[in-house]
């Protein structure tokens, strides 16, 4: 049978949900090896533009012609809060907007989810004079900020599910250069849509979703200083259930979202102004499963604010340093 174009439409929409997740993730500092000193507090805005032409249906790459180029683009609010020099806060919330450059579709916008996480330290070694390893646990949480329609996949800003994860962090870095790998759990609660019933490998006649869990594994690596941050990260993303996008058919909340990604990230702190410093990124997906092959930019402006005067003159922050 012939695919419909509203219906192909509907399939690859899915994977713009997934890249707007995967800007924001690269965007924070949850799974850096990097602490704030203790009453510092850094912030600034962060950019993402991420898109894709080419996506996979289940493991099938194909292309989306009747959309042409999907693109999104991110603004979000990033900051760091150093509760103690071994127990930090960070949050993050986006704004984001959708759009395609071909076909009947309209995009969307507006705010996404508010993520929260503590970042904690519990070991930290010196050997010698130039090597340092450390071990941080991660503990996340994020909920939908705005009544957006996780169903609704052309336009969705995202899936609408409140999460929690748990990451474990372990870093070295020996002179200049680091290696830091880290693997993470996100539990994802169920959502509900507006319908009664939906099919998946089996009819359902309710209108909650079972949303399947995520684990993921990452390793960066570099060159780590005072006045510069640069790196290469590998990212391995996996669905722990859920089904692939069938054939004339729309794609659903619940799918099998798995992909792999490579980037680069690079921060400068100014000498001339203390606490400021720029960011920036970029990241492809070289393989993945119901996901678009994106290519995605962002960058930032930060600056750390000195919250007391006991507040600690040297600290380390990816995203300002010191």
């Amino acid at each position: 049978m012939r695919i419909s174009e509203r219906t192909k439409q509907y399939m690859i929409a899915a994977v713009l949900v997934i890249a707007l997740q995967t800007q924001t993730a690269n965007a924070q500092t949850d799974a850096d090896a990097i602490m704030m000193a203790k009453n510092n507090f850094c912030v600034g805005p962060m950019y993402g533009y991420g898109s894709w032409e080419n996506y996979w249906e289940g493991t099938y790459k194909r292309s989306a012609l009747n959309l042409g180029t999907v693109s999104s683009q991110m603004v979000s609010v990033m900051g760091d809060y150093g509760i103690t020099s071994k127990l930090n806060f960070l949050f993050g919330a986006p704004y984001v907007k959708t759009k395609a450059s071909a076909g009947t579709m309209a995009g969307t916008d507006g705010i996404q989810d508010l993520s929260l996480w503590l970042k904690w330290m519990p070991l930290e070694k010196t050997i010698g004079k130039k090597t340092t390893y450390a071990v941080y646990g991660v503990g996340g949480f994020s909920t939908p900020l705005s009544n957006y329609e996780g169903d609704y996949l052309p336009l969705a800003l995202g899936l609408h599910s409140t999460t929690f994860s748990g990451r474990v962090i372990a870093d070295i870095q020996h002179g200049d250069f680091f290696a830091t790998a880290s693997g993470t759990y996100t539990l994802r609660n169920n959502i509900t849509i507006n319908r009664d019933a939906y099919y998946t490998t089996s009819m359902h006649y309710t209108n909650e979703v079972d949303m399947p869990d995520m684990v993921a594994a990452q390793f960066r690596a570099g060159y780590r200083t005072n006045r510069w941050i640069a790196e290469a990260l590998f990212d391995y993303n996996n669905t722990i259930g859920g089904f692939d996008i069938r054939k004339n058919d729309m794609p659903f909340p619940s799918n099998n979202m798995d992909w792999t990604s490579l980037g680069v990230n690079i921060k400068y702190n100014f000498k001339k102004v203390p606490g400021l410093s720029l960011v920036g990124g970029s990241n492809y997906v070289l393989h993945g499963r119901n996901v678009g092959q994106s290519t995605m930019f962002n960058g930032g402006v930060f600056y750390i604010f000195k919250m007391s005067k006991s507040a600690a003159t040297s600290h380390s922050c990816k995203l300002c340093s010191k």
